[in-house]
């Protein structure tokens, strides 16, 4: 059996929620990606960056597998952020053929900094809406999270 069509499966209380959500995210994703404080990183060395902010230092085919891409771009992605001065590889301490990627205290520094202003800006769209639209918010980025994950 075949599964069906998106729009077959949806009850009447859903149509189109799909596109909604899309485009709304899209269009999210795209105001915060313009706070940016360096716009010259591509979005995977941006990626890259935040994944070793929050897991910590990981082996390249970790962080391949972290951003699901294939290890050859992600050692070019490694590479380009240690030329600038982002990210620093050093020896596995268990394993001497492997290595692992770190943040410089610069990288660090750039993830502070993009961080920062994407929240304050976001703090500041949020500040205009209702009190019962913001709790409507953190239930939804909850269930968007969890879809995220899936």
């Amino acid at each position: 059996m075949t599964n069906p069509d998106p729009s077959e499966r949806m009850d009447d209380q859903t149509p189109g929620l799909e596109a909604d959500l899309r485009v709304a995210v899209g269009r999210l994703a795209r105001r915060l990606r313009a706070q940016r404080p360096d716009t010259s990183l591509s979005l995977g060395q941006g990626a890259v960056l935040f994944a070793l902010a929050r897991q910590g230092r990981m082996t390249p085919r970790a962080l391949a597998d972290h951003e699901k891409v294939q290890p050859p771009s992600m050692t070019r992605i490694i590479s380009a952020l240690e030329e600038r001065g982002l990210v620093r590889r050093e020896p596995h301490p268990q394993d001497r053929r492997q290595q692992l990627v770190d943040l410089t205290d610069q990288g660090r520094a750039l993830v502070r900094q993009d961080t920062r202003r994407r929240e304050e800006w976001l703090a500041r769209r949020l500040g205009e809406l209702e009190p019962h639209e913001r709790q409507v918010l953190r239930e939804a980025a909850e269930i968007l999270d969890r879809l995220s994950r899936s």
